[in-house]
């Protein structure tokens, strides 16, 4: 046996035979730590075991029935349930619920299969409070304390569990790898250890991943290849909701969300988001607060975005942002002030989506346009009025994908009127007013009566 020194990336897990001051994978400073690997002298492994390759033709179809974990929003993200054998991801903020989250879907899973908890963080008492808190009672949720692989591989051996929890990956370690836990080479080892266990007994694995201070999962990036899917759970602290997104998933579609409400018994899913983040939306006529219908997934969400445009005296003007791309704000500026006439330059901009949800899509560029464009003028928007469109650099207003469930679900809560680009096609049966524009000045003219 040969003992070979390698440095990890600690931010990537880009690998090098000497120590770099700066990785050339992902250009981050200080982060090469060194590991000892060992590896067979001769590069030969065993040819025991070997599957031979076959034709994809002769490959069985078998339809494999997805496992519910009981909590619709959950069952959403991930494509309608757990796929027997997979390996689930989830990862979060600290204190954001990622463990309670889990435990509960444990515990529903309990109801119907045994379900193995695995705890390197907390004792068995600590999580039998928490499960106690929660309600989280059942015979068939097997708890234990343990940061070893190769004991947790015989736990899951022995019990055979069809679903299994892992809490966290980054505390599980493998003696044979000289490294402390949570480095690359224990990450990206236990990792693939308990991949290889979840194809080979068909047991679906969840692991709870740590994030960064920069919002990324701890470990190599090599973690979230490996794995079947990857959730995240978002939400801010002075916030009682949390959503959960899914990033990746080889067995569905990555844009859905789903909602929850933390409350004192758990996480309790949200079955009308949009009325959630509408519950404080301002009646009156306040000027620099528009309210936009996005799609996320195939959900459609109303949420408010707010803005304000304040002269910024002989200092240099800020643009500050919450819950959509600072960048996008900083275009839509620009567009403002060259097509609209509007003069920007020398305001302070701020700009914050209700609720602390975070916006991606273009389809919320017509809403911040429309909150600036407000805030600046000092004239509110059109009372019962949503609207939903992508902003062009030349001023044209362009369509956005699902228009007619935008349109459904903002008549669904009360609005009266909508506002689309003037190439969108919507049918809605004549039950509200759809209101149509060409470019962004005579959005304008719709929405604020310039």
């Amino acid at each position: 046996m040969r003992v070979r020194v390698k440095f990890y990336c600690q931010e990537c897990g880009h690998q090098s035979a000497r120590w770099l001051g700066r990785c050339p994978g992902c250009g981050a400073w200080n982060s090469m730590v060194e590991e000892l690997n060992s590896r067979p002298a001769d590069g030969r492994t065993s040819g025991a075991g070997v599957v031979l390759p076959c034709p994809v033709t002769e490959v069985p179809a078998l339809e494999e029935e997805r496992l519910s974990t009981g909590i619709a929003e959950m069952d959403r993200v991930l494509g309608g349930g757990v796929v027997p054998g997979s390996l689930v991801l989830v990862g979060g903020d600290p204190g954001i619920g990622k463990s309670t989250l889990l435990l509960q879907v444990a515990h529903l899973f309990s109801r119907k299969i045994r379900v193995l908890y695995v705890s390197g963080e907390e004792s068995v008492r600590q999580i039998g409070i928490r499960a106690g808190r929660l309600g989280a009672s059942s015979h068939n949720l097997l708890l234990v304390s343990e940061t070893d692989v190769d004991i947790i591989e015989r736990h899951l051996r022995e019990v055979a569990p069809p679903v299994a929890v892992i809490d966290s990956i980054q505390t599980v370690y493998k003696s044979e790898v000289e490294a402390a836990p949570g480095s690359v080479g224990q990450v990206r080892e236990c990792a693939a250890r308990l991949m290889r266990l979840a194809k080979t007994s068909g047991t679906s694995i969840f692991l709870v991943g740590h994030v960064t201070k920069e919002g990324m999962l701890a470990g190599p990036r090599v973690l979230e290849h490996m794995v079947d899917t990857v959730l995240y759970l978002e939400g801010d602290r002075h916030q009682s909701f949390r959503i959960l997104r899914g990033i990746k998933n080889r067995f569905g579609s990555t844009n859905e969300i789903g909602i929850f409400d933390m409350q004192g018994q758990g996480l309790v899913e949200v079955a009308n988001p949009s009325a959630l983040f509408l519950n404080q939306y301002p009646r009156g006529n306040v000027p620099g607060a528009a309210v936009i219908a996005s799609l996320e997934g195939s959900r459609p969400l109303l949420v408010e975005i707010q803005a304000l445009a304040s002269p910024a005296g002989y200092s240099v003007p800020r643009r500050m942002t919450a819950g959509v791309d600072h960048n996008r704000v900083a275009l839509i500026t620009a567009v403002l002030e060259k097509r609209a006439g509007l003069k920007l330059g020398s305001y302070d901009i701020y700009v914050n989506v209700v609720g602390g949800v975070k916006l991606d899509e273009p389809a919320a560029d017509l809403g911040i346009a429309l909150s600036l464009a407000s805030s600046f003028r000092d004239v509110p928007v059109e009372s019962g009025l949503a609207v939903a469109g992508e902003v062009g650099l030349t001023g044209e207003l362009r369509p956005v994908p699902g228009a007619e469930k935008r349109v459904n679900e903002a008549f669904k809560l009360g609005f009266s009127r909508f506002l689309l680009s003037g190439r969108s096609v919507v049918h809605t049966g004549g039950k509200a007013e759809v209101l149509m524009a060409d470019t962004l000045f005579d959005a304008l003219e719709v929405a604020l009566k310039l």
